[in-house]
């Protein structure tokens, strides 16, 4: 696709185009005519420059329309402009296809297209991008994979799964040096590493959280390191409940050192007290357990 093709899209095609067919729902309520806010669950995102432009205000992500699919569907820029083109029936003048050969998530199941991804290895992008730029140390990418919870996505991107009490995959959270989201189609239930028969629960926002817990405290014996995926969905919350119901559980909440983190543990204080389980606040020292694990050059 030719430079004023794509300039093309980029103009007869919102942000709000994206997120409305992503499943987003404008709050008009705290929207202006410069800032829409648009939510999915827990998810926000804000469009901005009359819907050329969008930030999340949980996060650092940010950018166009072609961002703005990228993070939402985990693609590339190429797979970008083709699914942008069909929400504007697009097509390129010189009859350049932007089709390929993976049919889009909705068309095939989450169970194979997490079976298509090669799990991560040594010098692999993935393996690179949790090691240099996260920190965080082999021998928890190890378990993570040898757990069968890591995948290679497009563009050197980290695919973290979440499963089913039955160890079925829902969805998976999907992280980069430059975006994040979630598996479209997908379903957020929790990420799990550690012993399936555990104790001691810690629940994070972020699987890149729950690992570098694991790094931190070494992966502790009857300890499994939790991550909803920064939502609490129905099924994130129906998951933690069926566990803390188990005998002689203590529930951790390890989020985020900041407002929407004591939001989820204040949720997971009331769970907790629902089903009787002991509870824990477990708080980082900085905003985040990765912040702290790389502070801390540990495993640099």
């Amino acid at each position: 696709m030719k430079r004023d093709q794509i300039e093309q899209l980029r103009e007869t095609v919102g942000c709000q185009a994206v997120l409305k067919t992503a499943g987003f729902d404008l709050d008009e309520k705290q929207s202006t005519k410069r800032a829409m806010k648009y939510r999915r669950g827990s998810e926000i995102i804000i469009v901005t420059h009359a819907g050329r432009g969008w930030f999340d205000p949980l996060g650092d992500d940010k950018g166009d329309v072609f961002a703005l699919v990228a993070a939402l569907e985990g693609c590339d820029f190429l797979e970008g402009c083709a699914r942008i083109a069909a929400l504007s029936g697009f097509a390129p003048s010189d009859g350049t296809s932007v089709s390929n050969d993976r049919k889009p998530l909705n068309e095939v199941s989450i169970a194979d297209s997490w079976a298509s991804r090669r799990p991560p290895w040594p010098g692999s992008a993935v393996w690179r991008y949790l090691r240099l730029e996260r920190s965080l140390p082999a021998f928890v990418i190890r378990a993570a994979i040898d757990e069968d919870r890591l995948r290679e996505g497009p563009y050197g991107s980290m695919w973290a799964a979440h499963t089913d009490d039955m160890g079925r995959i829902s969805g998976w959270e999907g992280r980069g040096a430059q975006w994040r989201g979630f598996a479209k189609g997908g379903s957020k239930i929790l990420f799990r590493l550690g012993a399936s028969r555990a104790n001691r629960l810690c629940v994070t926002e972020a699987a890149i959280d729950a690992m570098s817990l694991a790094s931190i405290e070494g992966v502790r014996e009857e300890t499994a390191y939790l991550s909803t995926g920064g939502g609490w969905a129905p099924a994130t919350a129906e998951a933690l409940r069926r566990l803390g119901e188990r005998p002689n559980i203590q529930l951790v909440a390890a989020t985020d050192n900041n407002p929407q983190g004591d939001v989820f543990a204040d949720r997971l204080r009331a769970l907790a007290q629902d089903v009787g389980c002991s509870y824990l606040r477990l708080r980082p020292a900085a905003d985040d357990w990765n912040d702290v694990l790389r502070q801390s050059g540990r495993f640099a």
